[in-house]
């Protein structure tokens, strides 16, 4: 018989792991990637931090078992900042009316913890399956994937994954991906009451907001997916001028553009670079890109019949799950990441993206813990059962 969740023993874990402060910035993830660790070595898993940057952790458990695949569990230690507003201290865990509350709670800590329950489920069960399972534990999703990034460039052989992030325990199998080019317009400085001796900066930015706004509107958000709706460009900062009677010599532009799973990111990289272009032959401006922001990362989809989401379908229902999907994420996650390395995967965790990033954050205690026994199922489904073992 497949062994069964400790409810009290998740409980007092996830109080714990809320307790570690892993606000992102800074992130700090060394103290957590240490506990997580510490509680996975009694039941077989070798554990190996990385160390990234200064502070900047990963974790990997594994846990060999016989010829197959390899399996891993993902999701990210960090968490956004506490903020205000909150009804009780955020990183003491509080229980009321079925609901966890605490940071990080639902993203991402909660899930994480559940991987971990899954984990010790499966070791306990080995004869059911065979192969490698893995938990890895990344920094850093919360601002720009950096933990997830290193974690694939030493290029593990990984098959198959789930990610952990909240969808209310239903299977997302596609998300968005995102550039954040910062745009420089340039124009001449001059006295405010002599505008004609200079060149707006501003206004030079606006000309170029338009070719933006329609660039998104008769190209842009005309590619869709089934799954996670249209692309997007638009402008989310804005930045110009230096004195109050000087006219700007510079305007920087912060864009921001979804992409959808099938773009490619150069392709959408030159697509700006030849925006900034037909500004300079319509109106004259000048404008550059200065940087790219750090981001997620880029856009992604394990296609429809793939063996893993139907498995996550399969295992979402079985544990009450009334809509399992499969759904798409307007946001990005680290699942990208993954799947440069060839693994097919999903993203499946408790709690609601809606309660993220936000006071009184909080997961559902059903969902807590059916999380762990769909996780478990999953994995299940992709190691096999060895045909040699008994």
């Amino acid at each position: 018989m497949p062994t069964l969740p400790d409810i009290d023993r998740m409980k007092r874990e996830l109080a714990a792991l809320i307790a570690i402060r892993t606000e992102n910035p800074p992130g700090g993830e060394a103290e957590a990637a240490a506990y997580v660790g510490e509680l996975l070595v009694p039941s077989g898993f070798s554990i190996r931090l990385m160390e990234y940057r200064s502070g900047r952790f990963n974790l990997e458990a594994r846990l060999e078992n016989g010829s197959g695949p390899v399996f891993a569990f993902n999701t990210h230690m960090d968490t956004v900042p506490a903020g205000e507003g909150w009804a009780s201290d955020a990183f003491q865990l509080r229980e009321a009316d079925g609901k966890l509350f605490g940071r990080g709670t639902c993203d991402c800590k909660g899930p994480l913890i559940a991987m971990v329950e899954a984990m010790r489920m499966l070791a306990n069960d080995r004869g059911a399956w065979s192969g490698t399972l893995l938990g890895v534990f990344v920094g850093d999703e919360e601002v720009a994937s950096e933990g997830a990034r290193f974690y694939a460039a030493t290029k593990p052989q990984i098959d198959f994954t789930v990610v952990g992030e909240p969808t209310s325990n239903a299977t997302v199998s596609a998300h968005k991906g995102s550039l954040r080019p910062v745009v420089r317009v340039h124009g001449v400085t001059a006295h405010s009451g002599t505008p004609h001796l200079g060149e707006n900066a501003i206004l030079r930015a606006g000309q170029l907001i338009g070719m933006i706004a329609e660039l998104h509107e008769t190209v842009v958000r005309l590619r869709t997916h089934p799954l996670v709706g249209a692309a997007s460009l638009t402008v989310t900062r804005i930045c110009g001028g230096h004195a109050d009677n000087v006219l700007p010599g510079s305007c920087d532009l912060l864009l921001d553009r979804r992409m959808v799973p099938g773009e490619d990111e150069e392709a959408v990289r030159r697509e700006i670079e030849d925006l900034l272009t037909a500004a300079r032959q319509r109106f004259g401006l000048r404008a550059d890109i200065l940087e790219y922001k750090p981001t997620t990362g880029g856009s992604t989809e394990t296609v429809g019949d793939s063996a893993i989401v139907a498995a996550s379908l399969a295992a979402c229902v079985a544990h009450g799950v009334s809509e399992p999907g499969p759904f798409g994420f307007q946001g990005a996650c680290d699942l990208v990441h993954f799947r440069s390395l060839g693994a097919e995967g999903t993203v499946i965790g408790p709690g609601s993206l809606s309660d993220a990033h936000k006071p009184n954050e909080f997961v559902p205690l059903d969902e807590f813990v059916a999380a762990s026994l769909i996780y478990r199922d999953i994995a299940k489904s992709m190691l096999p059962a060895s045909t040699q073992q008994t």
